[in-house]
């Protein structure tokens, strides 16, 4: 059975005076007089049947009723605002703002970004490459994609890959005075890390290599810093199956060994849930997945 609501105006002129605790001030900011004011809101507690406010000679006070209208009122009216400027963002604009890790951005995405923007001509995508996760109403985003463990409280959630890692390095490396031939040999060569360290220990561990000393060898902010002095011949570096493709593809790097392990983190897709149907949403979820799913 539909529910018969309060005129909008009654309960905007609610909002306003229990907000400000004053029927003049919520005049003032809606540019009517107090007359209005009042004449709304004996219309909402005509439909309710339960007075909002009491009545004092100078004040006036929000009633159990009020107090309990109060909060979800103001959610409301926060829910249509946000949809508004949505609708008005979709119909002036097509910019979709994709928030995402640098190395991801530089050795995956933005090598494919021509083929979205031809599967979606109408829709001109925005890359934020930070390291850090975006707050999606501070920093205007529309998707983030991220790699982690999937831990994201309040977000739509979308496990996209798991990566695997292997060693790989500059094909020099296979020859010289101490050849990379088998693991073993990894306890001669500089190890190449990102900033965290983790991953080589954690690598050499699920592989079962003993005796390689991953403390040592330099770190890198960003994971394509990391395969660029692999490049250059300085170490091996440990390479992440979705960003090193193009390297192993041109030849820069090769696989010294064909050893691979699954790492701990995995690729995320996150939107706020709400906005998941948007088409410009949906439409780059669907290539995104197709994607991976092709490099994977």
């Amino acid at each position: 059975m539909q529910r018969k609501l309060p005129p909008l105006g009654s309960l905007h002129a609610f909002e306003a005076a229990a907000r400000r605790l004053s029927f003049k001030a919520a005049a003032e900011e809606l540019h009517v007089t107090p007359g209005a004011i009042s004449q709304q809101i004996k219309l909402l507690e005509d439909r309710l049947g339960l007075a909002v406010f009491v009545r004092r000679s100078r004040a006036i006070e929000l009633t159990e009723a009020g107090r309990m209208l109060l909060a979800p009122t103001q959610h409301a009216f926060r829910l249509l605002a946000d949809a508004m400027v949505r609708v008005q963002e979709t119909v002036s604009t097509k910019v979709l703002t994709v928030s995402m890790l640098p190395s991801f951005a530089t050795l995956w995405f933005v090598p494919r970004l021509g083929s979205f923007r031809a599967r979606c001509p109408d829709v001109d995508v925005r890359i934020s490459a930070t390291p850090k996760l975006a707050d999606f109403e501070r920093d205007d985003v529309d998707v983030v994609i991220r790699c982690g463990l999937g831990h994201y409280p309040g977000l739509h959630v979308e496990h996209l890959l798991t990566e695997v890692l292997f060693p790989v390095c500059s094909p020099a490396l296979l020859r010289g005075p101490i050849p990379l031939a088998e693991p073993a040999d990894l306890t001669h060569h500089t190890l190449l890390h990102d900033e965290l360290r983790q991953e080589w220990p954690l690598w050499l561990s699920a592989v079962g290599i003993e005796g390689v000393d991953a403390s040592r060898g330099p770190c890198f902010s960003l994971w394509d810093l990391a395969l660029r002095a692999a490049v250059g011949g300085q170490g091996v570096a440990l390479g992440r199956s979705t960003l090193v493709t193009q390297y192993l593809q041109s030849g820069e790097l090769v696989c010294p060994f064909e050893i691979s392990s699954p790492s701990e983190f995995g690729y995320y897709f996150l939107c706020m849930p709400e906005r998941l149907g948007e088409p410009k949403i949906a439409a780059f979820r669907d290539w995104l997945r197709e994607e991976l799913a092709a490099t994977q």
